[in-house]
């Protein structure tokens, strides 16, 4: 009982201070999650992001329920799936019922201007911790690449570069040889 309100209280407070969506989350998630709680490797969190990403639903919250599953079986998948979307469900509430009475105001519109550029900071630093863990050597480079121009220059579904990247991370191990993750 303890994992779980333990589970509950982490995913609520992850998900009381972030803003700006699941991709905006993941620098915390990873910070909470691997450096100060040690509940998963950075590998680990790299591969619940990707399997979140390909999934039905927002990738931090299946994120958030591959972590509860691991640490305390489907009960935890649960329970840090509530504990994330608890505090969203009541700020998203509060907030639609007063920003239709204030969307257009010139202030709140400049304050939505700033969070975005925030956002993109949130985003970037997320990726560049995940580039130094995933892009390691020449064949994970080539996989970046063409993933990384199918997403850029195409208007393809993700689910299509993600499993076409998981192809080609096996093929190119099999040819090279070597790969298996410590």
């Amino acid at each position: 009982m303890k994992e779980l309100l333990r589970l509950y209280l982490t995913f609520a407070k992850i998900g009381l201070f972030t803003i700006g969506g699941g991709y905006a989350m993941l620098p915390i998630i990873q910070r909470e999650i691997v450096q100060d709680r040690g509940w998963a490797t950075n590998e680990e969190i790299i591969d619940y992001f990707a399997i979140g990403q390909c999934t039905p639903g927002l990738i931090a919250v299946n994120t958030s329920t591959f972590i509860g599953q691991k640490r305390a079986g489907i009960p935890g998948g649960i329970i840090a799936t509530l504990g994330f979307i608890t505090p969203s469900l009541i700020i998203i509430s509060i907030v639609a019922a007063l920003l239709r009475n204030f969307a257009e105001e010139p202030v709140i519109l400049h304050a939505f201007a700033g969070i975005r550029v925030c956002v993109m900071v949130l985003i970037i630093t997320a990726c560049m911790r995940m580039w130094k863990s995933s892009v390691i050597d020449v064949p994970t480079f080539v996989i970046f690449a063409a993933v990384f121009l199918l997403a850029a220059f195409t208007s393809i579904t993700p689910v299509i570069p993600i499993l076409a990247a998981g192809v080609l991370g096996v093929v190119i191990r099999k040819i090279f040889g070597r790969g298996e993750r410590k």
